[in-house]
């Protein structure tokens, strides 16, 4: 049974999801967020918060909804690099601490470059890639 379609959709739920949830805590706690970003050395870490919490949680939707996943997969992609150097790597879990991490921006750049299908926003407004 071949149905890259299907396929996409399913990988498309999958990181949606993950993120939207993602995107919806720090919103939630954006002050906590913007604390810890501080603390780990990240530029400028209040406006950076919100951009990370934006962009996980309007990606997400984009992601789930299929609509030009090209722009938020490669932005999800960058937040999940980001991740993994300024926080997982070198941390106490080794390969283990990341791999969630690893396999969002991967799924995330493949997504980008794939397209969205024909169960997707894109497909309904006649965009479908």
């Amino acid at each position: 049974m071949k149905n890259k379609d299907l396929a996409k959709l399913l990988l498309r739920i999958g990181v949606g999801v993950i993120f939207i949830i993602a995107g919806w805590s720090k919103l939630s706690g954006i002050e906590g967020v913007q604390g810890f970003f501080g603390n780990i050395g990240i530029p400028l870490p209040g406006v950076m918060a919100w951009v990370v919490a934006l962009v996980e949680f309007v990606g997400g939707i984009m992601m789930l909804t299929g609509y030009k996943v090209e722009i938020p997969g490669i932005l999800l992609a960058i937040t999940m690099l980001v991740a993994i150097l300024t926080v997982k790597m070198g941390g106490d879990g080794g390969f283990s601490g990341m791999r969630l991490e690893i396999m969002l921006l991967l799924t995330s750049l493949a997504l980008s470059m794939m397209g969205t299908g024909k169960y997707s926003l894109d497909a309904m407004l006649g965009k479908s890639g």
